[in-house]
């Protein structure tokens, strides 16, 4: 079984259909066929199911495909582990933030192509929670608070957050001075998060309410400068508007704990080099 061959396999597999593989592989459509249907030959099974308007994989295929990414995924690391001074190599996907993603993060992952011309780099820019195991990403990187999981996760630099309403609303429905006066406010959500306060040492936690809701900060931002209500926004965010006085700073006696940016990966015994190549750039340029 060729190496290439499984590679192939997983690319018309995430990209859904031989052509839009081949431009990614950058090798003729005919090349591509031609490993598919020599991998499906030699497994005695089909893998895909070709239509006239594109390849759908088989149920056969999603369980092959899951195998043939950790074969890929071990040949990478071995190869890392044999010549750890070497070029990287295979393909680094990543789940990224859609809020601050394409403006700090994207030069950072252009960069690190443009040092390593034989990854393949995939970024995906969501707001949404991903899992990164079902949805096949090798890491994450996650603005905030993190959650407990079996991720493995590595800060790469604090970041700071905020309360924020305009002055106009402040005017019109008071300006809360605790934590619990919130719960009398319109929040503006992502969800049904909860909203966490430093009190001193100690960490109150308040369960806000709200009808607005958007899962990107970006659309939260917007929504508090039109006066509907209080955001709890990163401080990169929000810096102009607090400069230019159309949002001010709300219950500063209670600030939220310190968040951060962070890339997490799923448990390996050794994290990828080109993970950790991710990391010391981030650092290097945000940190």
């Amino acid at each position: 079984m060729e190496i290439e061959d499984l590679r192939t396999f997983i690319e018309v597999a995430d990209a859904g259909g031989v052509s839009p593989a081949a431009r990614r592989l950058g090798i003729a459509k005919s090349i591509v066929s031609r490993r598919l249907i020599r991998l499906e030959k030699e497994l005695g099974i089909q893998l895909l199911a070709r239509t006239t308007r594109g390849a759908a994989i088989t149920e056969a295929g999603v369980t092959f495909r899951e195998h043939a990414a950790r074969i890929c995924a071990e040949l990478d690391l071995a190869h890392e582990m044999i010549f750890p001074g070497g070029d990287l190599r295979g393909r680094l996907r990543i789940a990224a933030p859609l809020t601050f993603g394409p403006s700090h993060l994207a030069p950072v992952f252009a960069e690190l192509a443009r040092q390593h011309p034989a990854l393949q780099l995939h970024a995906c820019y969501t707001d949404r929670y991903v899992d990164l195991v079902a949805d096949g990403f090798d890491c994450g990187i996650r603005l905030g608070y993190l959650a407990d999981s079996s991720l493995i996760a590595r800060r790469v630099v604090s970041m700071r957050g905020s309360l924020v309403a305009t002055p106009g609303y402040l005017r019109e429905h008071g300006e809360p001075e605790t934590p619990e006066a919130l719960l009398a406010h319109d929040a503006l959500l992502q969800g049904t998060e909860s909203w966490r306060f430093m009190d001193g040492d100690k960490i109150v936690t308040i369960h806000p309410r709200g009808r607005f809701k958007a899962d990107n900060g970006l659309a939260l931002a917007t929504a508090a400068l039109a006066g509907l209500g209080i955001a709890a926004l990163p401080d990169f965010l929000i810096a102009d508007h607090l400069a230019s006085g159309a949002l001010k700073r709300i219950m500063t006696r209670y600030p939220p704990p310190e968040a951060g940016l962070y890339v997490v990966w799923p448990p390996t015994a050794h994290p990828p080099r080109k993970i950790r190549a991710l990391i010391d750039l981030l650092i290097e340029r945000l940190g």
